[in-house]
């Protein structure tokens, strides 16, 4: 073959070869135009389903999405006002002394008269925390209100200390007993005496929820032996109780009392983890929320924060 031959046949081949590759070039080009979605489509594509083996990102969690971050200064001058449930007292007022203490000119003033009667200052923008000892309702949450949980807390049955009840209860007795379907003590192993209950003000978010762990919901009983008090406060159920009362109270509150017992439920104490009277307590406030709510809700999540709340308990 002679050297013209040769070089002949190599342009052509060369010529062929390229006419190949832009042909396919076009084709690819064309049809993923008209079909983008037929080639390399993602996984994510709004027009392809998901595979079962597809993973996806996981949603933000509650905490993620309400989370502040610990302050690091805070501005002199800044007022923070809270009230809401006689559950946080002591966690209000030990937040309160350490805040003002690392932020110089900052002022914490805090009130407990009941979970509802924090929510309406709230609402009526009458004070920037409300702190409270039940989850918000649906239409709290609808008029612009988020709650952030704190820490858990038990609820304690407690008795008077010369109460000559000392076994423990039932979760059925418990039920019974602030229905006001047992009335004396000897229908649950005690001496025979009238049972005195004392129970909270609706107002009370404590009350709403030992009614939805004791009573599974429903409501307490209107009996002749139960008193319902004005004001939402522990100290004069303590003082009501008696040789022959009983009542329920947050556990940290009447832990150290000397002058009454809390009464074991299926027998276990409220130390026990899996004692059946346990909630969650939280802060709420109004969004959006203002510098000094962030500062102090920063405070409280804090590491920092978490060991003051875990201290006053």
């Amino acid at each position: 073959m002679t050297q013209k031959k040769e070089t002949l046949i190599t342009v052509l081949s060369l010529i062929i070869t390229l006419g190949i590759l832009g042909g396919g070039y076009w084709f690819f080009t064309r049809h993923t135009q008209d079909n983008p979605n037929n080639l390399i489509s993602s996984p994510s594509s709004n027009n392809q389903p998901l595979s079962s083996n597809t993973t996806l990102p996981s949603p933000p969690s509650p905490a993620s999405v309400t989370a502040f971050s610990p302050p690091k200064t805070v501005p002199q001058g800044t007022i923070v006002s809270i009230n809401g449930s006689t559950s946080m007292v002591l966690i209000n007022e030990a937040l309160k002394n350490r805040f003002e203490q690392q932020f110089t000119g900052v002022q914490v003033s805090t009130n407990a008269q009941g979970s509802t009667k924090g929510i309406q200052g709230l609402l009526e923008d009458r004070i920037d925390i409300a702190a409270i000892s039940r989850p918000l309702t649906a239409e709290e949450q609808e008029k612009g209100l988020v709650a952030i949980p704190v820490t858990q807390d038990a609820i304690a049955v407690i008795v008077g200390v010369n109460n000559s009840f000392r076994k423990s209860l039932s979760s059925t007795q418990v039920k019974n007993i602030f229905q006001g379907k047992i009335q004396n003590w000897s229908e649950v192993g005690g001496a025979s005496e009238a049972i005195k209950v004392i129970n909270r003000p609706s107002v009370s978010g404590t009350r709403k929820i030992f009614a939805e762990l004791a009573l599974n919901s429903e409501n307490f009983g209107n009996t002749s032996n139960i008193i319902t008090l004005d004001r939402d406060a522990t100290t004069p159920i303590l003082q009501q109780l008696g040789s022959n009362g009983i009542s329920y109270a947050t556990y940290t509150q009447v832990a150290d009392q000397q002058t009454v017992r809390t009464v074991p439920i299926d027998g276990l104490t409220p130390e026990a983890a899996n004692y059946p009277y346990t909630r969650t307590l939280y802060y709420a406030y109004k969004n959006p929320p203002s510098e000094a709510v962030k500062a102090f809700l920063g405070y409280a999540t804090s590491p920092t924060g978490q060991q003051i709340i875990q201290d006053a308990q």
